[in-house]
């Protein structure tokens, strides 16, 4: 494949990642320099030292003496700078879309998309007047001449830790409501991606909210438990794999703290005969192959149901084959690198462990070669004859890897949905209404879609997750979001004159 035309490059993409305190720029002093090296290249192009755990400290303290203030702040004052921030951000969406591919290594088109997605939670926020109303009200005469009523608080500091794979999306996933409902916030973003992290901190910095309501701050793990131990940090979200989403629930409840932990997928798609083909398979394969398969609601395994299987099969392996396999930044490039290596190295071994299992390799991508650069790529694949007792269609691949199975009937195909021990997201494809209620009613996932392939809520839905995709009992975004992020006071009152 020879290259292909790239973007003109962003010169304001930062070489290093630095912590935002206090309204401030400054330097993590966790030690030596680490490398952020573009996945496409396997160069690096920026460094990153983490934060020390008093670094972490300072944060929170900073952000606790800011509270007060913040959350005297009428809520009307409060979402002026949010509608500041989205107009911010929208001025650096490009270059907030080239570092995010530079460090992650997925398309343009596909950061660009990410942006607008996180953009629109800034946006939902805005109306957190209106939101604070629902589920609070005034009843008077509860006993005689006394009324009684429920009162929205915010409670003080919030810590959000977020994943490598959508490094500009998730963070808005939390900051807006976490401000908006007067609360005071603190971002750890993943240390393999914080470039993009420091542009949308250089937006609110232009915004100048007052100091140390919101705050950035880079690390590893050491960070991560800094935060979750941290006496003035109430609140912790976490996105993540299921592992370590377990180890943030479990800590941060062990401490008294309310927290929302998001963690992997094993997400299934199914096929039935009335479905329309046309539509189906460029669907199914924007959700596997996409972002490279990096994502938590890739719908990787896909069950056709009696004889659709047959034209399914041929018509997916048909439109893989086709994808360009390249560097994000080149215009017409389909399926970017994987983060790193290692991951690289985790999905082949995954491919290896299902053919030795039985399946059947259909498109072998292992092997993939890019003639210009030395990055982590994996071309797309495709196993067939998978069972849902092989390790593959039971753990999430996070890489382009498609397997497909077959169903004698649509009960069947349902029993192999709810198979695995995750419950993140499921998606049905089918011309018949009954079909798709039975589907809905009976697949034990928190996002559901319906002939959609990611099915990703909008800012104003929360994002669901159930069994091992979630730790915790309130979701992101949404109205979840705003009593995640509040306490509800009971207020009885009863005066004399």
């Amino acid at each position: 494949m020879a290259s292909q035309e790239q973007a003109p490059l962003s010169e304001s993409i930062p070489d290093t990642a630095r912590n935002y305190v206090g309204g401030d720029w400054t330097e993590p002093t966790g030690g030596e320099a680490h490398p952020i090296e573009n996945p496409a290249t396997g160069e690096s192009f920026a460094t990153i030292h983490y934060s020390s755990a008093s670094d972490v400290g300072d944060v929170v303290d900073t952000a606790a003496e800011a509270f007060d203030e913040w959350r005297r702040t009428p809520p009307v004052e409060r979402i002026q700078y949010l509608f500041d921030l989205k107009h911010e951000l929208e001025e650096r969406q490009e270059d907030i879309a080239q570092a995010l591919t530079r460090e992650h290594g997925k398309t343009l088109a596909e950061a660009r998309g990410e942006i607008r997605r996180g953009i629109e939670n800034v946006e939902v926020a805005a109306g957190m007047p209106n939101m604070f109303r629902e589920g609070s009200g005034v009843v008077e005469d509860v006993a005689s001449d006394i009324d009684e009523q429920s009162i929205r608080q915010p409670l003080g500091v919030f810590a959000a830790i977020t994943p490598f794979n959508f490094p500009a999306m998730i963070p808005l996933w939390f900051l807006p409501y976490a401000l908006a409902t007067g609360n005071t916030f603190v971002l750890k973003p993943s240390e393999r991606v914080p470039l993009s992290s420091q542009l949308i901190f250089e937006a609110v910095d232009a915004v100048d909210f007052p100091e140390g309501v919101v705050n950035l701050v880079n690390g590893d793990a050491e960070s991560v438990n800094a935060l979750i131990e941290h006496p003035e940090v109430v609140g912790v979200s976490f996105v993540g794999s299921s592992p370590v989403a377990r180890h943030v629930y479990e800590s941060a409840a062990r401490e008294g703290k309310r927290v929302q932990a998001q963690g992997g997928a094993k997400n299934y798609a199914v096929v039935t005969e009335s479905a329309s083909l046309p539509e189906v398979v460029p669907n199914v394969i924007g959700s596997v192959y996409g972002n490279a398969g990096q994502r938590c609601l890739a719908n990787d395994v896909v069950v056709g149901v009696g004889d659709v299987y047959g034209d399914l099969r041929e018509k997916l392996i048909e439109q893989a084959t086709e994808l360009t396999v390249g560097s994000g930044l080149d215009e017409g490039t389909d399926v970017g690198p994987l983060i790193t290596g290692d991951s690289r190295e985790r999905v082949l071994d995954l491919i290896d462990d299902a053919i030795d299992e039985g399946a059947e390799l259909v498109l072998d991508g292992r092997d993939f070669d890019h003639p210009d650069l030395d990055g982590h790529f994996l071309g797309p694949t495709l196993l067939e004859g998978v069972t849902t007792d092989m390790e593959i269609t039971q753990t999430e691949i996070f890489g382009p890897v498609l397997c497909l199975a077959e169903a004698d009937d649509l009960d069947e195909a349902i029993e192999m949905v709810n198979s695995t021990r995750y419950g993140n997201a499921s998606s049905i494809y089918t011309e018949r209404g009954g079909e798709a209620r039975k589907y809905r009613y009976e697949v034990d996932a928190g996002n559901v879609g319906v002939n959609v392939g990611v099915c990703a809520p909008m800012g104003f839905f929360h994002f669901g997750g159930r069994k091992e995709s979630f730790f915790g009992d309130l979701h992101a975004q949404g109205e979840d979001a705003v009593n995640f992020y509040t306490e509800k006071t009971i207020c009885i009152e009863r005066w004399h004159q």
